[in-house]
């Protein structure tokens, strides 16, 4: 009979028989997916379109018994793993190639309690998809700026997003979790319960297990903001920035303005002429009374004479889609972040020499603005700990042919290192590209040695290591003496 092969843990080859494969998914509510299924290539391809990768099998889970027996058969059989929610992240961590990949995309639950303001969501949900559900009570909380977005891997990398400022990271207003760990198990994860488990999934990315429950603080949003976008020409980018700066100390936190440099698509309130051309971006999100938001906006507005605007009352919903049509699925992108605690002259001048030599037209740079409630929550009381940070800048390197790879990766890493001069050394973990391993440390600062411990304990066998990886001691030792001989 014909045989399965698939990737190990190290890398090595192992096969199954077809009767070991047909009793496992016999296990499973949901499907077990081989090469040659007819979905299997759509399950196996995701946001990123420079990720080509294809596992050995797919688990498409329809619930936390799929998820257990998934990750069980994975570590009896010592295979590579992946863990698939959205899809979204940059690094295509979602997707193993020859190993077993959890595909969590069919759990969407998400159940609302609009009296203690709490929502109870699966992993496979998107963040258009809480959205819908949540602003039906005028409710909200704080996650990323891109409907598409899983909400599982924006949620266990730290999540930042419009409402950052005001009611903090997503892993802020995160009150508890379930938790599958390697060894099977399935633990409740909060402020009273497996404590330690809560502290390293808030922020510590996949590392520790896979989540199949998120319980989250939820907000009074809307329905109604004041968002959209003034737009400025290149030419006045210095003077606008610094400006930015300045009016970023003392601007109500209901009040978030990020700052994007790149060519202008041919929005319709643009007026063609520009189209094309460099310019600078002021995408605005209001939260508060529309009265003191509107006197806020126009603070901006008089930094410089706009080629275009559209700021307006808006449905929370539809502002958080209004960037979706530039980050649509199948084109290539690699970025490269840093973290900031201010924009000094010459992190602007730095910036404004590259956005002015874009090598794509989809290509950005955008700094978001964090400073706020995140601050305010203790270096140590999560994962995440760059508790420091005002601004994050993302360099969205983003194009559509692979012959392009080597220019547009050149540009992304150019500027990143003209940056880091600028910048504080610390990195958002969801932004990290699959070849910045290096820089994991530096993603957790002072807590990383903590998230090690947590490793030992929850994961000593590095099941979990398709992500922007902790490694267990043990494997950290052996690696550190195979470089000695």
């Amino acid at each position: 009979m014909p045989r399965i092969e698939l990737t190990t843990l190290s890398g090595d080859k192992t096969s199954l028989s077809e009767a070991q494969s047909t009793q496992f998914g016999q296990r499973l509510r949901g499907r077990l997916l081989r090469p040659e299924d007819d979905d299997f290539r759509e399950c196996r391809t995701v946001w990123n379109a420079m990720i080509d990768r294809c596992p050995g099998l797919i688990v498409r889970a329809m619930g936390t018994a799929d998820v257990r027996e998934a990750v069980s058969f994975a570590r009896d059989n010592s295979l590579l793993l992946s863990i698939r929610g959205g899809g979204h992240n940059i690094a295509g961590n979602a997707v193993c190639d020859g190993g077993v990949m959890i595909d969590l995309s069919g759990m969407k639950s998400v159940q609302v309690d609009p009296a203690r303001r709490t929502a109870r969501v699966e992993p496979g949900v998107t963040l258009g998809e809480l959205d819908h559900e949540t602003q039906s009570y005028g409710l909200a909380t704080p996650t990323g700026i891109n409907s598409t977005t899983g909400i599982a891997g924006l949620t266990l990398g730290g999540g930042f997003g419009w409402l950052t400022r005001k009611y903090g990271l997503t892993i802020d207003n995160l009150l508890s979790a379930q938790v599958v760990t390697a060894d099977g198990a399935v633990r409740r994860a909060a402020a009273d319960e497996n404590q330690d488990l809560f502290w390293g999934i808030r922020g510590g990315g996949g590392n520790l297990g896979v989540v199949t429950l998120f319980e989250y603080q939820l907000h009074a949003v809307g329905p109604q903001i004041l968002s959209g976008l003034l737009v400025f020409p290149f030419e006045q980018a210095e003077s606008i920035l610094r400006q930015y700066r300045e009016f970023g100390r003392t601007a109500p936190e209901d009040l978030t303005v990020w700052v994007i440099l790149r060519k202008a698509p041919p929005l319709p309130f643009l007026p063609p002429e520009v189209h094309g051309k460099e310019v600078v971006v002021l995408a605005v999100c209001y939260v508060g009374t529309p009265e003191t938001g509107s006197r806020a906006i126009n603070q901006l507005r008089s930094f410089s004479q706009t080629v275009g605007e559209a700021v307006m009352p808006t449905p929370y919903v539809a502002f958080q889609k209004a960037f979706d049509p530039l980050l649509a699925p199948g084109a290539r992108n690699y970025w490269k972040s840093h973290d900031f605690t201010e924009i000094t002259d010459g992190a602007i001048r730095t910036v404004l020499d590259y956005a002015s030599h874009l090598p794509s037209p989809q290509c950005e740079i955008f700094f978001g603005h964090v400073a706020g409630q995140m601050n305010r929550i203790p270096t140590d009381a999560t994962a995440y700990s760059q508790r420091h940070v005002k601004y994050m800048m993302n360099v969205h390197g983003r194009w559509e042919q692979a012959a392009s790879d080597t220019e547009c990766m050149g540009w992304c890493r150019q500027l990143f290192q003209a940056m880091a001069p600028h910048a504080t050394g610390s990195v958002y973990v969801n932004f990290m590209s699959e070849d910045e391993l290096d820089r994991v440390p530096a993603a957790y600062g002072p807590n990383y040695q903590r998230l090690v411990q947590l490793k030992d304990k929850y994961d000593p066998g590095n099941l979990f290591r398709l992500n922007q990886n902790v490694k267990p001691s043990r494997e950290r030792e052996m690696t550190q003496t195979a470089r000695e001989f």
